[in-house]
């Protein structure tokens, strides 16, 4: 346990850091509860490895690579049974997708951009992506998050989810192809 002499900092990083780092864990995982359970495990972690901070990073840098790992973690343990229930057969390769896997001529993507220089639509756009990223199962939405959120590369998210390479593929087609659907559904075709 660190000495007395860091008391004053656990309630000036949860004071500071919490909402930064709840909205992090929100975006991330689709359960609010968990991601409040993730940022506590996040400070207790900080803190009672507070003595082997070495300052080369900002404390707010720190916590989110704790907080990351904590979430890579919860995934990592939850793996094994998100991909036990994919089966990997969907209800979208019906929908999308002819006999001969191509797409189906009513099914073709439509053509959507966002204004960037627009915050209004920018900010409804991730509103709609976060209401359709709760449509995926669990082990896609792992997969997306971590391939397009925290910008890790395929190999990583294999061996840290431990998948194979080919279900990764699956997964992460299938969360794209889901997420375009609703997406076109809920802010193209209104």
């Amino acid at each position: 346990m660190p000495d007395k002499k860091y008391a004053h900092l656990a309630s000036e990083w949860v004071n500071t850091y919490s909402s930064q780092l709840l909205g992090f864990a929100i975006s991330r995982v689709k359960d609010e509860h968990l991601a409040k359970d993730l940022v506590q495990e996040t400070f207790i972690s900080a803190w009672k490895n507070i003595e082997q901070y070495n300052g080369e990073a900002s404390i707010k840098t720190w916590l989110t690579t704790i907080l990351k790992n904590k979430i890579i973690d919860h995934y990592r343990k939850a793996a094994t049974r998100l991909t036990d229930s994919f089966d990997g057969h969907g209800a979208d390769r019906d929908i999308f997708f002819d006999d001969a896997d191509h797409w189906a001529k009513a099914q073709y993507p439509q053509e959507f951009s966002i204004n960037s220089n627009s915050s209004v639509e920018k900010k409804e756009f991730y509103a709609i992506l976060a209401a359709c990223r709760k449509k995926l199962k669990a082990i896609q939405d792992a997969v997306f998050s971590l391939k397009y959120l925290d910008g890790m590369d395929s190999e990583t998210i294999c061996k840290e989810l431990n998948i194979s390479p080919s279900n990764y593929w699956v997964l992460i087609h299938r969360a794209k192809v889901q997420l375009r659907g609703c997406i076109e559904t809920k802010w193209i075709n209104q």
